[in-house]
């Protein structure tokens, strides 16, 4: 499979894993998962229909550059590992994060984010890099990349929990634009 087969069932399975399983008639439980057998059923009579084997979905999981997606351990069920706008619970608990992480966002976003600090929007959780290049590259996807530095300790000392997604992004609820600088 060519890397723009790949990146085509990537997009499709974030879409339908993370805000829409409705749209194939896909019902993923709890915690996110979704059935492979269920998962290729509604992906051949999706419009237009898209053609996956448990073999493209474990390729497309495994050699996905940002880990998007966890295959379980018997390979039966995929879930996504974070951005969700559906509610599942990823079992994840709260972790102390490093005292410093990064948002990427664009330019144009910027005033509107030190005036209200960064939301999840339809997401469940704001997401948060480890480091600040991952943040550029997540900032480039939607325009001229602006990194900001967020006070993860300031954070917890004020009460807000934080936990790391099983592809490494730091989720965590709103942040206050107190605990945001630019990162020049």
């Amino acid at each position: 499979m060519n890397e723009k087969q790949k990146k085509k069932i990537s997009k499709f399975l974030s879409y339908v894993l993370r805000h829409r399983p409705d749209e194939i008639g896909l019902t993923l439980d709890p915690q996110g998962w979704a059935g492979l057998d269920e998962l290729i059923a509604g992906a051949a009579a999706a419009t237009p229909p898209m053609v996956l084997t448990p073999d493209i979905i474990a390729e497309v999981a495994r050699d996905n550059d940002k880990k998007r997606f966890v295959m379980s351990p018997d390979g039966a069920r995929i879930r996504a590992a974070q951005g969700h706008s559906v509610n599942v619970d990823l079992g994840l608990q709260p972790q102390t994060p490093p005292d410093m992480l990064y948002h990427g966002t664009a330019d144009r976003f910027l005033n509107a984010i030190m005036v209200e600090g960064l939301k999840p929007g339809s997401r469940q959780h704001v997401h948060l890099s480890r480091d600040h290049q991952t943040a550029i590259s997540v900032g480039q996807r939607h325009g001229r990349p602006v990194v900001l530095r967020v006070d993860a300790a300031g954070l917890v000392a004020a009460g807000h929990e934080f936990y790391l997604s099983e592809n490494g992004v730091w989720l965590t609820g709103p942040v206050p634009p107190a605990f945001l600088r630019r990162d020049d």
